[in-house]
């Protein structure tokens, strides 16, 4: 599963980041990369669709195996390819536009995340909305709930609350968020990544713990 062949190609792709390596390497990059990661995909899909809320595990690349080339196009830094293997399984239409968790995986450790960062108007005014009627209670719940699995959640994205809103009201400053969004730090690799089954476990364990987050996006922010 994830074992020295595929650490070893991302170790050297973060010394040799550039197309003439990558073209010589990209069969190890599907043997030992590709391959395993849809094998991984496919296994748990069945669990994640049982979770609540559900989340979809598509196993093919731009599914739930991110792209490993990079959009370069208005970044300063033009290396063409990721360092690290991305996993998104998400509740939703759209990988990128839902609530999901994301597990990434890098040479020498890998990180989680849940939530959804940049909600349409119509879903941040229902957040709003939620978080005003109960002084942020539940939205804080939510964020409790997983953040005693290891998660912090991003600073918001406003410097002040929204006009329009009460500053001094009960939970105002949750209003300053226009999503919401919980990552992990820097986790060591662990032995269970080397073997599919617990490999398999690991990620459902993960998307099970971080599901309050999402629960809290899909009954508050989205419509059912």
């Amino acid at each position: 599963m994830i074992g020295e062949a595929f650490r070893s190609f991302l170790f050297e792709l973060d010394k040799n980041n550039n197309r003439e390596w990558f073209d010589v390497n990209k069969s190890r990059y599907q043997k030992h990369v590709v391959g395993p990661m849809l094998e991984l995909i496919g296994t748990v899909d069945g669990a994640l669709s049982q979770l609540s809320p559900a989340l979809r595990a598509e196993p093919k690349v731009n599914g739930s195996l991110r792209r490993i080339y990079r959009d370069t196009r208005f970044s300063k830094d033009k290396t063409p390819y990721h360092t690290h293997v991305h996993l998104i399984f998400w509740t939703g239409a759209h990988p990128n536009r839902s609530p999901g968790v994301h597990v990434v995986f890098n040479a020498d450790s890998f990180t989680f995340g849940a939530g959804h960062w940049g909600l349409d108007k119509d879903q941040l005014e229902r957040m709003r909305a939620q978080i005003v009627l109960d002084g942020a209670e539940t939205v804080s719940a939510a964020v409790r709930a997983v953040a005693k699995h290891g998660v912090v959640l991003d600073p918001p994205a406003l410097s002040r609350v929204p006009r329009g809103f009460d500053k001094t009201a009960e939970g105002a400053e949750w209003l300053r968020h226009k999503g919401l969004v919980v990552k992990s730090g820097e986790m060591p690799f662990v032995p269970a990544l080397e073997k599919l089954d617990d490999a398999a476990q690991l990620i459902v364990g993960i998307c099970d713990k971080m599901s309050p987050i999402n629960r809290y996006l899909v009954d508050h922010a989205w419509l059912k």
